[in-house]
């Protein structure tokens, strides 16, 4: 890539930077409600670990159940209209919530439904954002803008958790509900100023039709196979600890709801970190080795959370989410320049809705962790989430994506995979 376009940051279209400031609010709104969420089910409502756990599947459910529809749907449709509408749902749950919250009658019931809700809108905006990146920079610029989206969401990862935490510790729940309300709202509105292309026109084809097209691209392609496999193992994992850490923070490391948010926002800052240097690492390894980075990161993470069994150090929790945000970052970048790259722009939204299917993995990890908690313990959880991230690992270096030397071509792939 270009120095001068490493160098510029003001080269990128303004609609882009929109769009950018746009996932920025949408993500501090999720993650800010995602960290107050079960902060409020345990602290609270007096969850156990098996009943938080249960509480995270209903927070990720709808990655299975309307990942492959929206992606249809964003593929036919103005692609703006469909994210400006889920944040206005989200931000309505939202404040459903946080009315609730006052008036003394939230139960674990609502706050799964509500936030079941609150994350469909998730869903339309992961879908629908990284298919309509391509069509407000050009290729080149695609690992720069892919950096940018990714810049903004880590801050959200980043602060969120920590500000959630925070929020519910000095002025209660509600505050945090109605400020990841309120972030919506403003992510909605800067849709406004978004550029957003026709569909374009093809032939009317059975839904059905639609949707075994993208999905047989991704599990037909040699190089987007093997990386959405081991997508899914790296989510399951990663839900797995995230389903149970809560409770696992406050009963063994003994942490307060900020200490506890301060350590889920290590996650964000290993993602800032990670983010701020993607374009220049991606500009000097090659291009296989980035995309190799994440899975490494994944095992190291989850080795560190692992050793707190043995030395429960709130230190090495929080070297372990850093581990878990900063490589990952890395992989989320390279992969998604790689989707974008190789996939013909009609097809983009389903195959994004394809890779964004790799988020059902969440609630089988979450399930799988609420059954092993209440058979086994939190301690159970974390070394199969382990386990998880060793088999990851293999999976990616067993692939021809890790061999990529350079940014394959919109219109040549295959040249990539040899040296340069």
């Amino acid at each position: 890539m270009p120095a001068t376009l490493d160098s510029s940051i003001d080269r990128l279209p303004s609609g882009f930077n929109r769009l950018a400031g746009s996932n920025l609010a949408a993500q501090s709104a999720e993650q800010i409600a995602l960290a107050a969420m079960p902060m409020v089910a345990v602290l609270t409502l007096h969850a156990n670990a098996s009943t938080a756990s249960w509480l995270q599947v209903a927070l990720t459910l709808p990655f299975v159940m309307f990942a492959i529809p929206v992606g249809m749907l964003a593929d036919r449709w103005p692609k703006r209209t469909l994210m400006a509408g889920a944040e206005a749902v989200r931000a309505v749950a939202l404040f459903v919530v946080a009315g609730l919250l006052l008036a003394g009658h939230l139960n674990l019931t609502a706050l799964s439904v509500l936030g079941f809700v609150a994350v469909c809108g998730t869903v339309v905006f992961s879908v629908a954002a990284p298919a309509l990146v391509p069509s407000l920079v050009p290729p080149m610029m695609l690992s720069r803008a892919n950096g940018r989206i990714e810049l903004a969401r880590t801050v959200a990862f980043a602060c969120g958790p920590a500000i959630g935490g925070a929020l519910i510790g000095w002025t209660g729940a509600m505050t945090a509900f109605v400020l990841a309300a309120a972030l919506s709202v403003g992510a909605a509105a800067l849709l406004t100023g978004v550029p957003s292309p026709a569909a374009a026109a093809r032939r009317a084809t059975h839904p059905l039709r639609d949707i075994a097209e993208g999905t047989r691209f991704v599990f037909h392609h040699p190089l987007l196979r093997p990386v959405f496999i081991t997508q899914c193992l790296f989510t399951m994992s990663f839900f797995m600890v995230l389903a149970v850490f809560v409770p696992y923070a406050a009963h063994r490391l003994g942490l307060s709801a900020q200490a506890i948010g301060l350590t889920l926002g290590m996650y964000g800052a290993g993602m800032v970190i990670g983010a701020l240097l993607a374009a220049r690492i991606l500009a000097r390894w090659r291009f296989g080795h980035v995309v190799a980075t994440g899975p490494v990161c994944g095992l190291a993470g989850g080795a560190l959370l692992a050793a707190t069994l043995w030395q429960p150090w709130p230190a090495l929790a929080h070297a372990g989410f850093f581990m878990l945000g900063c490589g990952p970052i890395l992989w989320v970048v390279s992969t998604t320049t790689l989707r974008q790259t190789v996939t013909p722009p009609a097809l983009l939204a389903r195959v994004s809705a394809v890779n964004v299917m790799s988020y059902g993995a969440r609630p089988v990890g979450a399930a799988l962790a609420a059954w092993l908690a209440a058979q086994a313990g939190t301690g159970a959880c974390l070394l199969m989430a382990l386990a998880g991230f060793a088999l990851q690992l293999l999976c990616i270096l067993q692939s021809p994506a890790v061999r990529l030397a350079r940014q394959p071509s919109p219109d040549d792939a295959d040249t990539a995979l040899n040296p340069a």
